[in-house]
């Protein structure tokens, strides 16, 4: 894991290199103000303060051997990520902003150190740059959401071959074993038995990699209750309604929605907020052989309704319709989930926008505004009742797919809202948990969306 506590750090005085911050609106000033050495330096490298993350290194003043200039959108407003660019290609050392502090800008300047590189023989690691800031009471917390936010990211971007539902049941033990927390596994007879949805899309794997549930059990047996459940699945080849090649391909990231709940736990956890927290992870593998489920195939479940299966390729709504179930036999106070489910999200909302669900109007009210406080964004989506009888099936109580390839976000949560306990504030998220391309701070692969958001509305609700 990286040491990013090393990154980020209170700033008690001492050298560092000092970094000044411009944007369109104070450049042009900011570089009049310069002596004619240093204007003549940044003429040399056409930095004019116009464009994103652009930054120039300039001579220091007295002892200092440098300093620096850079370029965000807003300097009295910045961003996560507008110090990533600084934060990914600056030498091993000490820096301060030159004026005020980096607030939010901390996550993406550590976050843009950070390599996963458990794969790459030549990878030599680099000492950290650090960031200082006289924001101290803000470094543990910043620290924390950087760590949790690589958990995410390093979970998806393991290649299914080394992350089957064993090794999430491991990083819920390894996690537990930090906290103090209570792990439950169900798995074999038992989950035939008491979980039949997630045993179905299971049953296909090999024996290394049977289903299971992973439950996590933490906090005060008085504290307001919360479940949390994310999507297992470690590998969707599609099952019998097999992918095509291009789709199978970052089908290893197919469990980014555990990788969610894991990194949200974990942050529920090293914060001690008080809550009693309820972690449901349905880990699975959804394989093709002579044993795996088929369509047609009619399949109980743990609230007792009979799904017939329209589509195998639809795997993820059965498990997390089990584990739901589950959440909701504790009578939980509110309960959020997070699931790769559908293309469908994709495609109306591309790869950067979480779709959210919510069956409650305050608490998509409240988690929309965490979303924008956090610039972590969410867009809510709706559970239109009118598409409830897509999903209705002629032999059983529903259809795991519909007909129909239209609105295929909505008819999957409102698929998830039958296993939903009725009254229970439920929020969904459809999260790709992938970037297609890099960005500052933001590497191509795994991606932890929605995560701060949900945190940030956890603290406001729950912190003492």
């Amino acid at each position: 894991m990286t040491d990013f506590a090393s990154m980020l750090q209170a700033d008690r005085g001492g050298p560092a290199h000092p970094i000044h911050l411009v944007d369109k609106k104070t450049a042009a000033d900011w570089i009049k103000r310069q002596p004619p050495a240093r204007r003549t330096l940044l003429d040399a490298a056409r930095f004019e303060g116009k464009v994103p993350y652009q930054f120039a290194i300039l001579p220091g003043a007295g002892s200092d051997p440098f300093e620096l200039v850079a370029t965000v959108a807003n300097v009295d407003e910045l961003s996560p990520w507008c110090l990533a660019k600084l934060g990914e290609s600056l030498p091993e050392g000490r820096y301060r902003l030159a004026e005020g502090d980096p607030g939010p800008a901390a996550l993406g300047w550590m976050l843009a150190q950070h390599r996963f590189a458990a794969y790459k023989s030549d990878h030599e690691p680099r000492g950290p740059a650090v960031l200082l800031t006289r924001e101290a009471a803000d470094v543990d917390r910043t620290v924390r959401i950087a760590e949790a936010t690589v958990m995410v990211r390093d979970l998806v971007d393991t290649p299914a071959s080394d992350l089957g539902p064993a090794e999430i049941e491991q990083a819920v033990r390894d996690m537990a074993k930090v906290h103090g927390a209570k792990v439950e596994v169900i798995s074999g007879d038992a989950l035939v038995r008491d979980y039949p949805m997630i045993a179905a899309v299971g049953q296909g794997a090999a024996r290394d990699r049977a289903p299971r549930l992973i439950a996590l059990h933490w906090g005060k047996d008085d504290a307001p209750r919360i479940a949390i459940v994310g999507k297992g699945v470690c590998f969707d080849s599609g099952g019998l309604d097999i992918k095509p090649a291009a789709g199978m391909r970052l089908m290893k990231k197919d469990m980014g929605g555990a990788a969610h709940a894991l990194a949200l736990a974990r942050l529920v956890m090293a914060e001690k907020l008080p809550l009693r927290l309820h972690l449901l992870v349905p880990a699975v593998e959804n394989s093709i052989s002579a044993n795996a489920f088929r369509p047609g195939d009619i399949i109980a479940s743990r609230k007792g309704l009979k799904v017939e299966i329209d589509n195998t390729d639809a795997e993820g709504r059965l498990v997390l319709g089990d584990a739901l179930t589950r959440a909701g036999e504790e009578e939980p106070e509110l309960i959020l989930d997070f699931a790769t489910l559908t293309g469908a999200a994709r495609i109306a909302l591309g790869p950067d926008l979480p779709a959210m669900f919510c069956n409650d109007e305050e608490l998509a009210r409240d988690l929309k505004c965490h979303a924008d406080a956090e610039t972590d964004p969410v867009w809510r989506m709706p559970l239109w009742d009118g598409y409830d009888e897509m999903l209705k099936s002629d032999l059983a109580d529903l259809s795991n797919s519909a007909d129909s390839p239209l609105a295929g976000c909505i008819t999957a949560a409102l698929f998830l809202r039958r296993f939903v306990a009725e009254g229970t504030p439920w929020v969904h998220f459809d999260t790709f948990a992938w970037r297609p391309s890099a960005k500052p701070g933001r590497p191509k692969g795994g991606e932890a969306m929605g995560l701060r958001a949900a945190f940030g509305l956890l603290r406001a609700r729950y912190a003492s």
